[in-house]
């Protein structure tokens, strides 16, 4: 597997893992639909039904995804434009390539319901729903291979007729790693039009360290991601979890419950995914090591929004090698800003600069900052590439995970800036702290 099928955001609102991220902003969501055109039914038969709930104009989905598909943008947003998908781009597909189906991101988002799909392209859509009818997504498909027009009819509008689901191979379990643990929750109800988010603790009983190479996991559909954080020694005994025990963070009726979220203040990120399979392999020769007795919190993601019960289940398995084969041991990267206040009423920006005291090779960032956050930014300071962005997202409950292909070496004292912006709507200041209510400013990562 690719290190890019795991570098891509943890999209926002659970929608950024759609068609791929980037792409015109709409307008105008009235435009009127020509129906007499084969585009005009996809986008009132398929788009419109299945879609534009989520990627509208003005949408917090839209807003953090960046694609809109209202009927003013949404063919430009699609045709012949490039995926950001690393693993589409890679495949040379664009969202919808003109003539070609199987080389449109549109088109396998559809089919990536089937377990059994060969290429990791993210989340299947639309997320939280089910799979769209046979006659939809032929129907698709013909127009795609026709030549993806905007206007003219190229394809029989006698397929959305066929309301029959596809019939997909059935979900089975990750099996057992030979040489190594496996950690799961589930399965588990996710009750009609709800998401429901989890923790769990699971205690790995490791009688001695061990030492990761590769990080594999595999979802039931609609989760949006799966991620496994260790504990900071400093987590008081009254606020650490009990093992086994399913800790609900939404009540039945939506509200949250911050008891059940006080442990997320001593989480340090291992791993994680946001697509149905996922995983993380470190270059040959480097595993991250995990002290004796480790204890995950696993943390589990499902969105439905059907009329009925779905089943979620997530399972992560952690393959080790022997330490006699580890050259370089990995470590977790954890820069964290306590020193900021953020005026009531105002958006803010607040920057550090996190200086390496010897030649560090970053594997892997992620960040953490609590609702107020609008943006995290991460760039390198110094040296000759000083200022370039390495890392941004815009999701705070969901962030970007970002793999490098080829690690970022940076010397004695170059380093990283954060330049986190938030937007501190209400009439007191905030500062960091560990509740839902204050705000945080970490980087997370794999280094070496």
């Amino acid at each position: 597997m690719s290190n890019s099928a795991f570098s891509r955001s943890l999209v926002a609102a659970y929608a950024a893992a759609a068609i791929a991220c980037g792409g015109a902003a709409g307008t105008d969501s009235t435009v009127a639909v020509d129906e007499t055109s084969t585009f005009g039914l996809v986008q009132s038969k398929v788009l419109a039904n299945n879609c534009t709930n989520c990627h509208t104009s003005g949408s917090s989905f839209a807003t953090e995804s960046g694609l809109v598909l209202d009927p003013a943008v949404a063919y430009k947003n699609l045709v012949s434009v490039a995926s950001h998908d690393a693993t589409a781009q890679a495949d040379g597909m664009l969202r919808v390539t003109p003539g070609n189906a199987d080389r449109s991101l549109l088109y396998q988002k559809l089919i990536l319901w089937d377990p059994n799909h060969p290429r990791n392209y993210g989340a299947p859509m639309p997320l939280g729903g089910e799979s769209l009818s046979s006659g939809q997504i032929q129907f698709v498909k013909a127009w795609i291979n026709a030549g993806a027009p905007q206007t003219g009819q190229v394809a029989d509008a006698g397929l959305l007729q066929n309301l029959s689901k596809p019939v997909y191979s059935t979900f089975t379990p990750l099996a057992v790693p030979l040489n190594g643990y496996q950690v799961k929750v589930g399965p588990f109800d996710v009750a009609p039009r709800f998401e429901r988010e989890l923790f769990v603790r699971r205690d790995l009983r490791n009688p001695a360290p061990i030492y990761v190479s590769r990080f594999e996991t595999k979802m039931r559909p609609n989760s949006h991601h799966l991620l496994l954080y260790t504990f900071t020694p400093n987590i008081p005994s009254v606020v650490m979890p009990a093992p086994d025990v399913i800790r609900d963070i939404r009540r039945p009726d939506g509200s949250m419950d911050f008891i059940a979220m006080l442990p997320m203040g001593y989480h340090t990120f291992v791993a994680g995914s946001m697509t149905p399979t996922g995983g993380y392999q470190f270059p040959q020769g480097i595993a991250l090591e995990l002290p004796a007795n480790t204890t995950f919190d696993l943390n589990s993601h499902y969105v439905n929004t059907t009329g009925g019960s779905l089943t979620g289940e997530v399972f992560a398995n952690l393959h080790t090698v022997d330490k006699s084969t580890v050259s370089k041991i990995a470590h977790t990267l954890f820069f964290n800003n306590e020193s900021f206040t953020l005026p009531p009423k105002q958006i803010t920006t607040v920057t550090k600069t996190f200086t390496m005291a010897s030649t560090t090779t970053i594997l892997m960032l992620t960040s953490h900052m609590h609702k107020h956050g609008q943006s995290f930014v991460v760039k390198i300071a110094g040296g000759p590439r000083n200022g370039e962005v390495v890392y941004q997202t815009t999701d705070w409950a969901d962030p970007a995970i970002k793999i490098f292909d080829q690690p970022l070496v940076l010397q004695a004292g170059q380093g990283l800036t954060s330049v986190v912006t938030y937007n501190n709507t209400t009439s007191s200041a905030i500062s960091f702290g560990l509740t839902s209510e204050d705000e945080m400013n970490i980087i997370y990562g794999y280094y070496y």
